[in-house]
């Protein structure tokens, strides 16, 4: 089910274990009249199949960091046992040194100014600096989180994302079915691809672009024929 909102729009979700997604806040006064669960900005309404999830899909130009969003960013500084990274939101996330998989005192992961991580945003308020963390919440595994070595940061519309993390999504199994990739989707807006050859990831770029809503916005066939364009 989706539907359009605005802002203040009284959201039907009723559920023990419920799940606020972007776009959503709870009204922690219980007394207070009116819808518990209210949209904070435009967009498209969307759950799970179960009810369990509910988040607001809008194209809007900066990221806003959500709970358990995966994100893809920047280290910008090393302070004390921890650092700063950039996931291109209005503040700068924390990340602890020890916030890895079999990360202790005397091992943890010693990141550059610059490099790229693949995180989990574990702690997300309005008025708090996002907090991030290298391992899934529960397996306590890497599960593909962490330092991102090599590769290309391609940045596009944050419904380009939502897109790509879409199994349905047609683009990264086309690439994939050419030549062999990896690829790291951030929610904020940010995708990390590796191939072989720099050809391939020049590619793989130009066709996430042009995919993009905000960019020429191609569909299949269109893509197709610009890959017949591309010596890959």
């Amino acid at each position: 089910m989706s539907a359009t909102v605005l802002p203040g729009t009284g959201v039907p979700a009723q559920r023990v274990n419920l799940k606020l997604g972007p776009g959503l806040l709870q009204n922690r006064d219980a007394n207070e009249a009116g819808p518990s669960i209210i949209t904070t900005r435009a967009g498209t309404l969307n759950h799970s199949a179960n009810g369990s999830r509910w988040w607001v899909e809008s194209n809007s130009r900066r990221y806003v960091p959500a709970p358990q969003e995966s994100v893809i960013g920047v280290i910008v500084q090393r302070v004390g046992e921890g650092y700063r990274v950039d996931i291109g939101s209005a503040h700068y996330a924390s990340l602890d040194s020890l916030a890895f998989e079999g990360a202790t005192k005397r091992n943890k992961p010693n990141l550059k100014v610059g490099s790229l991580v693949y995180a989990r945003v574990s702690l997300a308020h309005k008025d708090m600096e996002p907090e991030l963390e290298c391992f899934d919440a529960q397996t306590r595994k890497s599960e593909g989180f962490g330092e991102l070595k090599g590769g290309f940061l391609v940045k596009c519309s944050l419904k380009m994302c939502r897109d790509l993390l879409d199994p349905k999504h047609f683009l990264l199994p086309l690439l994939g079915a050419r030549f062999p990739l990896e690829a790291a989707v951030g929610m904020n807006g940010r995708v990390w691809v590796s191939a072989k050859e720099p050809r391939q990831i020049i590619a793989i770029s130009r066709c996430i672009e042009a995919v993009d809503p905000d960019g020429g916005g191609l569909d299949e066939a269109g893509v197709k024929a610009l890959l017949g364009t591309l010596d890959v």
